[in-house]
Order: structure tokens, then C-alpha cells, then sequence
């Protein structure tokens, strides 16, 4: 069994990176990036565990990828580090970031081979360029552009970061505590992702798949014969509204788990329990606003939606176009993608008998293509 344990580190919130979605949740085929770097390296079968530390409000949904073992991040790489680093047992750590995502296997044996002959062993750049630093030219050969990822004593490095001062890299830390610290040469292709251009230096990464995800939500509610109805995000004319914990708009609530099924998120219930005082009476476009936003930073695209609402009243076909402009706007997508239908259940059970109003919507999702950037 190997001694030695693979920190991946994927707490990031992608503030640099430009774009909505996380850098982290970028596709690769169907993989989000971070289970594409994991996998790879996990099949180099070199070490005898791998953590992930992420953001603590994604790691159930990564739970649904692969079968690591996932700890929350803190605010600061360092702070997710440490917690990681409360799980391994193994004398030695290897510690890379997911936005490090072309590391080849000669690297890492190439780090292993010095495993023990210091407390860091780090892999870094050449500069070619002159560097001038406070208005003098400096000597080159003495600048070293470090990498990850980097092996370490676990023993120290923990020592190491117990501390209030912050690092930005393994090595830095365990040189200040007096550890010391050994160079290998690194590659060019270990490019890390920090802003969208570093994507087009990144030849290990295929495209995202093309596929469609589809999603179906359904939900029902009787009338309340107080209270305002809204159906869509929009008031409707009514002498009822809906029993709710929230508003009771049924359609983004049915548009919601259609969302949320065609990213294999679950459903409303999971995300919004109505156990949580936090959404008694709360206006359902705020819940629809959360759940695009959690779409767009997990790498996803809304491409259209289709609601049926049935009932035998109130008569909704003079809400459609409003219904429609309302949801293309919180969902990001053009008017016409979004389709309302209205029909009835010719009399038929609670519906027809006009106790309530019963919504099936469905979603289309696509993946977001960062090859078209």
C-alpha cells in the first residue's frame, strides 16, 4: 500500500476566471473538471487515497460523480488545505489544484523519486525573460517559477500551517518553518487555470459533450381561499390562492425540479425544505433566481423549458406572454424559448372538481462549450 495521500484542492470561487460558471465544474466530455484531474490521477494508481477539498455547499451534488473523500474548503487555499489535511494518515501528502489540470504521470514519479530526501520536493519554471525587480535587473537563473503539485511530510507541513500567516504555496510554508525545501524541473504543459485565455494552453482537455439533458418537474396544490395566487411569476385574478409553504407558484415550482432533474441536482424539496423557516412565504422567482445562478457556477446551460398548467380555474391564457417574458428573463434565455400551455382534465378528479391546479414542466440543458470562448 502506498504511503503517500493526493490532496486536490477545488474550493475556489473562480473570481479571476471571468465567466459564470466555475472553473472547476468546466465539462471535459460529461466529467466536471475536477473529477477529469482526479480520475487521471487516481489511475496512475499511486496513491493510497484522494481528497477533495471543495466548497462546502457543492460537495453533496460531486458526491454523485465519484466516491472520494470530500471535505469543505475554507476561505483561503490555505484554510482548505488544513482541513484536508485533517484526513491523512499517510507520511506523505501530494498536494495539487484542480485548476492544474494537465500534470503528466513523468511528473509525478519524477516528484515520488525524491519522496524522503526533503521535507518539500516542488516543481518549477525556468525564466527566459530579464526580470527587473524595484528598478534593478536582477539574475534570472535565481527566479524559479513554482508549480504544483508538490510532496511534502505530512508531519510538517501540518506543523507548518499552524500558523495565522497565510502561503501561497506548500513549499513557502515549510521553508518559513525552518523544513527545507528541494527543486525539480516541471513542465510547461502543468499550465494552471486562473483567467479564460489559459484554457487554449490546456491540450490534455477534450471538449464538452454536446448532449442534451432533459428534466421533467410536476407538482400540485389545492386552493386556499385566502391569500393571492401566482402562477408563473405572475398575480393571477383570483378569488383563491394556493396551501404553500412559499407563495404556492406551482409552475416555477414544477420548472424548478425540471431544472433541477436534467442536472441530476434532485429537487425542490432537497434544495428548499419546507422544514426551513428561511422560505415560509418566500416569493418562488427568488428560489427560481438561486437555482439558475447554482446552473450556470455548476457548468450548465438552460436551453428552453415547456409548462403545461392544468386546471379547470382560474382561465391563465391572458397571463401567457407575461408568464413567459417573466421566467425568459430569470432564466436567461429568449422569450420564445420558453413555452406556457394552459388545459383542463374535462372535469376529472381534484382538479376538475376545481380543489386546485396541477403543473408538469419540462427542461433542456446543455453543457457550457468554454472551447467557444
Amino acid at each position: 500500500m502506498s504511503d503517500l495521500t493526493l490532496i486536490l484542492l477545488a474550493a475556489g470561487n473562480s473570481t479571476r476566471f471571468g465567466l459564470d460558471v466555475k472553473k472547476q465544474w468546466l465539462r471535459i466530455g460529461h466529467k466536471p473538471l475536477w473529477q477529469e484531474v482526479a480520475t487521471r490521477l487516481e489511475n496512475t494508481e499511486l496513491f493510497s487515497k484522494i481528497i477533495i477539498a471543495s466548497s462546502s455547499d457543492e460537495i453533496e451534488f460531486m458526491k454523485n460523480y465519484a466516491d472520494y473523500t470530500f471535505v469543505s474548503g475554507g476561505k483561503t487555499r490555505q484554510e482548505s488545505l488544513k482541513n484536508a489535511l485533517i484526513e491523512v494518515e499517510s507520511e506523505f501528502v501530494l498536494v495539487s489544484d484542480i485548476a492544474r489540470a494537465c500534470v503528466s504521470k513523468e511528473l509525478l514519479k519524477a516528484l515520488i523519486e525524491k519522496k524522503g530526501k526533503s521535507d518539500c520536493v516542488v516543481p518549477f519554471l525556468k525564466v527566459n525573460d530579464t526580470i527587473v525587480y524595484e528598478n534593478k535587473t536582477i539574475n534570472r537563473e535565481q527566479v524559479k517559477r513554482v508549480q504544483t503539485p508538490q510532496l511534502s511530510r505530512t508531519k510538517i507541513l501540518k506543523n507548518a500551517l499552524n500558523t495565522t500567516e497565510e502561503f501561497t504555496d506548500e513549499s513557502s510554508a515549510i521553508v518559513a518553518y525552518g523544513g527545507s525545501r528541494e527543486f525539480i524541473l516541471g513542465e510547461e504543459d502543468a499550465h494552471k487555470i486562473t483567467s479564460i485565455k489559459d484554457l487554449n494552453q490546456l491540450s490534455c482537455l477534450e471538449k464538452p459533450s454536446s448532449d442534451t439533458l432533459s428534466g421533467t418537474g410536476f407538482d400540485v396544490h389545492a386552493f386556499d381561499d385566502g391569500g393571492v395566487m401566482v402562477l408563473g411569476g405572475v398575480k393571477i385574478e383570483s378569488k383563491f390562492g394556493f396551501k404553500a409553504h412559499s407563495d404556492g407558484d406551482i409552475a416555477i415550482h414544477a420548472l424548478i425540479d425540471a431544472l433541477l432533474g436534467a442536472a441530476g441536482m434532485g429537487d425542490i424539496g432537497m434544495m428548499f425544505p419546507d422544514s426551513d423557516d428561511t422560505y415560509q412565504g418566500i416569493d418562488s422567482k427568488i428560489l427560481l433566481k438561486m437555482v439558475v445562478k447554482k446552473l450556470y457556477n455548476f457548468g450548465f446551460v438552460i436551453v428552453n423549458t415547456d409548462v403545461t398548467i392544468a386546471a379547470e380555474q382560474p382561465k391563465i391564457a391572458k397571463y401567457k406572454l407575461q408568464m413567459r417574458k417573466t421566467l425568459a428573463e430569470i432564466l436567461n434565455i429568449d422569450t420564445s424559448r420558453v413555452n406556457i400551455k394552459a388545459t383542463t382534465t374535462e372535469k376529472l378528479g381534484f382538479i376538475g372538481r376545481g380543489e386546485g391546479v396541477g403543473v408538469i414542466a419540462n427542461a433542456n440543458l446543455k453543457y457550457f462549450d468554454w472551447t467557444q470562448i
